[in-house]
């Protein structure tokens, strides 16, 4: 794997992408059933390759003079999808729903008004999640439903909206109907055609044209966006927004009554933050750092000899794995703009969440005055304070409540720009040995349990090659890409296998995907010692982007507060707070019953939590109040 191409799950970085979904898809697309004279594939990675010509400035296929150039792209891709099809026999629903979405873009490219509806239909029938399928293509359909009355106008597509979003459970739908809503007030033809010349001009200029499917179908589905949904974006703000204020029901907040805040009695435990880094002057106030006694803090000496200069709170990599001292990702250029951008990152999720504050104002008047060329730095200065401030945010989750926490960092460095550095065998090799040292310190160090709120996959490896015109041929690009992910896959399953005393939580991803058919790491790791957690909201109802396929238990990752370095306090989304919180349950456990093995922490935690019935399936809803009354009782 290539850290620069892996991601932390969190907040920021999935608002935007929600604002530019139908830009940057990266589509990839379980045929219903099982069909034995077909070739099967359970693995993304083993998709079939395709590639397609795309030459000169990729904004310019969206003027009325080259839509026969994106057609004739569309319907390329088209076929190939058609094929695959009726070739393949796919074990993913999303990847054929992906499909699915595409086909229905090319029928809108056509005109075929009917035919969107039809894939529309298709897509829904394999959504798990009730809210995404009620919620699924909701302008997508107002629109044909409005063309096929022969109506064009704005007025009638939110005639048609307001008739649809009418008829469904607000209950059920009310956070997926308020994010929608956010992102009409921030979404411009600027901010989407700066975000497609900047993700994928590149990309077609290191490729001479040459582009993938990933990217290829990404330019097709820019064309709803542009040519359909923004001319109505104001019609739809207006329906929803109306229908919003008449639904309004606060939530019923089922977490406060299971939190459980510890007193003075207990154990000390240390707790490994493993992200981007952590303010460590907020938790060595609380008394919550971990402390080397060894080491002397800020003298630029190894004191105890150990390989690391200054590690008086914990262990930093930077980008290129090398060891470094600073327990903070480098903010960089960004630094004196840090107070205007945390602002922006509360606000960015208070239009999500439909919370209007002065920070939303803020950002919906920042946004819409943005020029196609700001673009790129405005999204890269929030992709380096997002990821400046997750490991301290996820760090005060892990230790809210718990006086014994004792916090030990280990920095990992994440990419912030939109093209990601070119991955690389002697990169992965780098990160490989850093894997295998961190889990080391870990141990010496007497970690219980770590945190792991970051994530990638070999597709974001060869995605990230491909935009460097780098591997070759696409079946040498994807050999490559999975050579570049096993060397260092393999270093970091044999750190969480080998740490048998170390309970390891990781976020289970913000892409509403199966985590085992995209192959994402570590969460869809199944190792005795390692919990994968998903996220819901203040009620417990499954949030819109959590991943699936495997997910041992779900905390809340709906609105979570906690510090942002200098000590102030923001609420961010994802199942990067999810994952801290079954961390925060496991470091109250081993308080107070220090002798736990891993295997009994882990049955306490899971054993302890509510079970809860989707549609389709059940979830477990962790419950820390039942988990420690659990353990009091375990041998």
């Amino acid at each position: 794997m290539s850290r620069s191409t892996l991601r932390p799950y969190y907040s920021l970085r999935s608002v935007i992408l929600a604002v530019l979904s139908p830009v940057v898809l990266w589509v990839s697309a379980a045929a219903v059933g099982a069909d034995t004279t077909r070739p099967v594939i359970e693995k993304q990675d083993d998709l079939p390759r395709h590639t397609y010509t795309v030459t000169g400035q990729a904004t310019a296929l969206y003027t009325s003079d080259t839509r026969d150039q994106l057609l004739t792209l569309a319907k390329a891709i088209q076929a190939d999808i058609e094929n695959d099809l009726a070739t393949y026999d796919i074990r993913d629903d999303n990847t054929i729903q992906g499909f699915y979405a595409v086909l229905g873009t090319v029928a809108l490219l056509e005109e075929d008004w009917q035919g969107y509806l039809d894939w529309l239909a298709k897509r829904r029938a394999l959504e798990t999640k009730e809210a995404n399928r009620l919620t699924m293509g909701l302008v997508g359909k107002a629109i044909a439903q409005a063309r096929l009355s022969g109506d064009t106008s704005a007025e009638a597509v939110g005639q048609a909206l307001n008739e649809l979003v009418t008829g469904l459970p607000y209950a059920t739908v009310g956070a997926n109907l308020e994010s929608l809503k956010g992102r009409t007030e921030i979404l411009s033809r600027a901010l989407v055609l700066g975000s497609i010349e900047s993700n994928y001009q590149p990309l077609i200029d290191n490729t001479a044209g040459e582009i993938s499917y990933d990217v290829a179908s990404s330019l097709v589905s820019a064309s709803f966006t542009l040519d359909y949904f923004l001319p109505v974006a104001q019609t739809v703000n207006a329906v929803l927004s109306e229908t919003i204020a008449a639904n309004a029901v606060e939530k019923e907040d089922i977490w406060q009554a299971r939190q459980v805040t510890l007193e003075e009695a207990g154990e000390p435990v240390v707790m490994a933050i493993w992200d981007s880094g952590v303010d460590t002057q907020i938790f060595a106030k609380l008394n919550q750092m971990w402390t080397n006694p060894k080491e002397i803090p800020d003298n630029g000496i190894d004191d105890d000899d150990n390989g690391y200069v200054d590690d008086a709170h914990g262990i930093a990599y930077d980008l290129h794995a090398s060891k470094v001292a600073d327990m903070l990702y480098p903010i960089g250029d960004v630094a004196e703009d840090e107070l205007a951008l945390q602002k922006m990152v509360k606000g960015l999720g208070d239009i999500q969440f439909n919370v209007d504050t002065e920070e939303a104002s803020a950002v919906r008047k920042k946004m819409s005055s943005l020029s196609q060329s700001e673009v790129k730095d405005f999204i890269e200065s929030l992709s380096a304070y997002g990821n400046y401030s997750h490991g301290t945010h996820v760090a005060g989750i892990a230790a809210e409540g718990n006086p014994h926490a004792r916090l030990l960092t280990a920095r990992m460095t994440y990419g912030h720009e939109m093209m990601p550095e070119l991955p690389t065998l002697a990169g992965a090799h780098r990160d490989a040995a850093m894997f295998l040292e961190v889990a080391e310190y870990f141990r010496t160090q007497g970690v219980r349990v770590v945190n792991m709120s970051w994530g990638g996959s070999v597709r974001g490896i060869e995605q990230a090659l491909e935009t460097h015109g780098a591997g070759g041929a696409p079946d040498e690009r994807k050999a490559l890409a999975r050579e570049i992910f096993e060397i260092s896959d393999k270093a970091l399953r044999k750190a969480i296998s080998e740490s048998t005393e170390i309970l390891w939580v990781t976020s289970a991803g913000n892409s509403d995907n199966d985590i085992q058919f995209d192959e994402f790491y570590p969460s869809s790791y199944d190792y005795p010692n390692l919990l994968t957690v998903g996220a819901v909201d203040l009620a417990g109802d499954e949030t819109s982007f959590t991943s699936l396929g495997k997910v041992d238990v779900y905390g809340n990752g709906f609105e979570v507060d906690s510090y942002v370095p200098g000590g102030n306090r923001i609420p961010f989304n994802g199942t990067s707070m999810s994952s801290p919180q079954v961390v925060n349950l496991a470091g109250k456990l081993l308080a107070l019953y220090p002798d736990l093995s891993v295997a009994q922490l882990k049955e306490a935690i899971i054993e302890g939590a509510d079970e809860k019935a989707l549609e389709t399936r059940s979830i477990r809803l962790m419950n820390p109040r039942s988990s420690l009354e659990l353990a009091a009782s375990l041998p």
